[in-house]
């Protein structure tokens, strides 16, 4: 292409070379460096007067120098006298920071895209934004192209028996991401979600423990004879314990506050779907779909799973669950925690406003400000049984998620085969090695978006990486002569 000058960046010269190749072209000269004190260091080797340049340059393991080479790169051709400037950013640095995790926190990739601007950058194309308001940061035409299509290729290309597989989510911030792809290849979808529990503080047991009657349609009607709005206690050891109707929660809701009663906030977490299957002898199919598991350090373990050190009743406790000092009833995980989040609260466990942060997509940004939990409760909404699975998000940084969700969907939804599947593979903390050494996980798949060591290649058994320097290649062509790209976001396979 004449009037095109396309630059590499030290980050992943390989994408660099392998775009070039499909336009017919070589990198453009450029002396990358470093001074003996550490700064980076650019001279343009040719001419980019009246040209259009595109600087490739993705983010790698040395993010910050990535980024700074990127700024003085653009500066060095803006000083050039250059008709445009184009930075190609397969994956966006600090896309995770997009907002506030809290008051004084900073929204660092809007930082970054004003970095951009003034450094002389007149448009900007990327893959797979983790949040797509981001292309709101700039002032200048930002494409964000997506992988889906290349992903949903490979997996008709590659995948037996795909058309009945389902594709999972592996926490709420994704399902956007997974209900996308599952519309394009026409398959069910599922969620797993992971809840974050407060540490439970040691609470003495009353004589007796308050609770509610779960009503559903679908099961076994409520007497007439019986108001369905009465708050019942139970006394007595587990053995033999009495029911007897405690007052009428629509008549007096100020006495039950003064005396402590939990209110309805226990509701939605009081039993298990498979409690209430069993109580009332509910027969709706769709409670069937709805399993829930324990994790303990990150990996699933039986229910009846008791810690190493911990003590109860009978020897043993779980986290999570509490005794009074003379040994009585234990008090029920559900209602600990919904006595505990009425009644106190932790800085840093609230997204500025007072709500949960519900749009939390990564293990990254679970992770800020919180403490590491040693126990916790995971979700499996969805049927999996003996298909193939497709887990998938938009990065893979740290495992945990990974491999709790992967766990989940084997051994307790019964699913067949795993895929894991991601636009980035950033694999960081050994991740790839603790995910390859997962027995649940059977393949990575991933795009060649971010620098992956041709060592850490050859090591692994089940990564596998998708080529996407066409699609890039093809954005390149598109814009310098003017075409329309709208056609790259939904590719015809």
């Amino acid at each position: 292409m004449r009037g095109v000058q396309i630059f590499s960046g030290t980050s992943h010269p390989i994408l660099a070379d392998m775009v070039c190749e499909r336009l017919g072209t070589q990198p453009a000269q450029a002396d990358l460096g470093k001074f003996s004190n550490g700064e980076t260091s650019v001279n343009i080797g040719v001419s980019v007067r009246n040209q259009d340049v595109y600087i490739v340059q993705s983010g790698s393991e040395k993010i910050n120098d990535s980024v700074m080479e990127l700024l003085i790169m653009i500066s060095a051709c803006k000083g050039g006298s250059a008709k445009s400037i184009t930075a190609v950013i397969p994956y966006f640095p600090y896309s995770r920071q997009s907002k506030k995790k809290s008051h004084r926190g900073a929204i660092t990739a809007r930082m970054l895209a004003n970095l951009l601007s003034v450094a002389g950058v007149d448009h900007v194309i990327t893959l797979d934004l983790h949040a797509s308001q981001m292309q709101g940061f700039f002032g200048k035409p930002v494409d964000n192209l997506f992988a889906e299509p290349f992903i949903a290729r490979w997996i008709r290309m590659n995948v037996p028996g795909w058309r009945e597989a389902v594709v999972v989510s592996k926490n709420a911030g994704g399902t956007k991401r997974v209900t996308s792809l599952a519309d394009t290849l026409k398959l069910n979808f599922g969620i797993v979600t992971t809840d974050r529990r407060r540490a439970k503080p040691n609470m003495a047991m009353t004589d007796s423990t308050v609770f509610f009657d779960s009503i559903d349609e679908d099961c076994t009607p409520v007497p007439k004879s019986e108001d369905p709005f009465v708050l019942r206690v139970q006394t007595g050891s587990n053995d033999h314990s009495q029911t007897e109707v405690l007052q009428n929660v629509s008549d007096n809701t100020d006495s039950l506050l003064s005396a402590n009663a939990l209110l309805p906030d226990i509701l939605p977490g009081a039993r298990r779907p498979s409690e209430l299957e069993a109580a009332h002898g509910c027969t709706d199919v769709r409670v069937r779909d709805v399993i829930t598991g324990r994790l303990v350090e990150g990996h699933l373990v039986d229910d009846d799973y008791h810690p190493a050190g911990s003590t109860s009743a009978s020897g043993h406790t779980t986290p999570g669950q509490a005794t009074n000092p003379d040994n009585s009833d234990v008090i029920p995980d559900s209602m600990a925690e919904s006595f505990i989040s009425t009644t106190s609260s932790l800085p840093g466990d609230h997204a500025l406003g007072g709500s949960f942060d519900a749009g939390e997509s990564s293990d990254e940004e679970g992770s800020i400000g919180r403490a590491v939990e040693r126990e916790k409760t995971i979700t499996f909404v969805g049927d999996v049984r003996d298909r193939t699975v497709f887990i998938v998000d938009d990065m893979i940084d740290k495992s945990g998620s990974w491999v709790a969700a992967a766990e989940t969907v084997v051994k307790k939804g019964g699913a067949k085969t795993v895929y894991c599947i991601a636009t980035h593979g950033l694999f960081g903390d050994k991740s790839l090695e603790q995910m390859e050494a997962c027995e649940a996980i059977d393949y990575i798949v991933v795009t060649n978006t971010f620098p992956i060591s041709p060592q850490m290649v050859k090591k692994s058994k089940k990564l596998i990486i998708i080529d996407i320097s066409s699609l890039i290649s093809e954005s390149i062509r598109r814009h310098h002569y003017g075409e329309s790209v709208s056609a790259l976001f939904h590719l015809n396979d």
